[in-house]
């Protein structure tokens, strides 16, 4: 070997052996988080990315099966002008249809925008999450009223038909817990359900302000958790579950949190997905089980970080969430999840978009 290969091999050395470190530590988080896969992670199938508008951050993609026999989305979005950040004062929710979950999907409408001064939902209506339910289109969605967190309220929007028209609530669903109470901060991320009972079940994630006011580190304002409000009526009235929270992750420290919940009833047992936000990472998803609605399993593997399933560029400084999926949805045909509908920033105008999964019949992978 002569003198230069020898030098440039020297200098590569430190760089090999740290990417060398850097793939076994990945393999062996890898192996760690394979022991707790769920078995609806195994299911998953890319797609690829949807909704790609030009001009627009779309966030939040909400499907459900049309009496047409499409595919209908309701999805937040706001102006590319205002940065990320606009989804807390300016972003609305829009209506697309598809022939099928993985055809390209064509918008139709804005549904639901803000109203301006004087209404609970003024400054931006956000995190669409569409059921049918008794004969009814169930649009429930956050909005404000003064473009912060602590006017965050959930609300349901409701119509024969997913074209509308839809008529909009004069006040939210739900309101925030009393001062002091651990929700005193807002309602918002709602996840809806029938009960099989008969009962109307409506979650929906929160916090405690004076937790959220007070802090000492700017990266931790608050803890998320997740609780449930119950009706006799899909009207309500709404009344707290009284062993709230149901998801309080605040007591494994790291200031572990609860975000993005979606709930779904089948086959005898409550499941959900959510972001996982500690307990394994801050880009993976978790799913979880329940036997009554309230006490939930340990947290499994439901999804993991792009990087998984697409190679994509580096990140751009703009976009902080860069390489992880949030605020996940399902489309369920005939009581089965066929397809998990999601978001992440990036894409072909570099913001963010709505990515789509098939969903493998269960029993397939029973069988595999």
């Amino acid at each position: 070997m002569d003198r230069r290969k020898f030098l440039q091999l020297s200098a590569l050395s430190p760089l090999l052996l740290s990417c060398a470190g850097h793939l076994a530590q990945a393999r062996a988080l890898g192996a760690a988080d394979n022991t707790m896969a769920s078995d609806f992670s195994k299911r998953l199938k890319p797609v690829g990315r949807a909704l790609e508008t030009e001009g627009y951050y779309v966030w939040g993609t909400s499907p459900i099966m049309g009496p047409d026999g499409k595919v209908h989305v309701f999805y937040s979005r706001w102006k590319a002008e205002k940065g990320m950040g606009g989804w807390i004062n300016s972003s609305e929710i829009a209506h697309a249809v598809a022939d099928t979950p993985e055809s390209p999907f064509q918008y139709v409408s804005t549904v639901l925008a803000p109203r301006g001064e004087g209404h609970w939902d003024g400054t931006t209506c956000h995190n669409p999450h569409i059921k049918y339910i008794d004969g009814k289109y169930c649009l429930l969605y956050m909005g404000n009223s003064n473009r912060r967190t602590n006017t965050k309220r959930v609300g349901m929007a409701v119509a024969d038909s997913p074209y509308g028209p839809w008529t909009r609530p004069d006040k939210p669903l739900l309101e925030a817990g009393p001062e002091g109470a651990w929700d005193d901060h807002c309602t918002s991320n709602p996840s809806f359900i029938k009960h099989p009972n008969g009962q109307y079940w409506l979650y929906y994630k929160s916090w405690n302000t004076s937790e959220y006011e007070n802090y000492t580190d700017p990266k931790i304002r608050g803890n998320r958790k997740y609780g449930l409000a119950i009706a006799e009526k899909l009207e309500g009235p709404y009344r707290r579950y009284e062993g709230n929270p149901v998801l309080d992750y605040s007591g494994r420290g790291n200031n572990i949190q609860a975000e993005d919940g979606y709930v779904w009833h089948e086959g005898g047992r409550f499941k959900m997905v959510m972001r996982d936000m500690g307990i394994f990472n801050h880009q993976y998803g978790l799913y979880l089980e329940s036997g009554n609605g309230t006490k939930w399993s340990e947290p499994q593997v439901a999804y993991y970080n792009t990087d998984h399933y697409f190679a994509q560029p580096p990140a751009p400084r703009h976009l902080s969430k860069y390489g992880r999926f949030e605020r996940p949805q399902l489309l369920l045909q005939h009581g089965q999840p066929t397809h998990l509908f999601l978001t992440s920033q990036g894409g072909k105008y570099m913001t963010s978009s709505t990515y789509v999964f098939r969903i493998a019949p269960e029993k397939q992978i029973k069988k595999s």
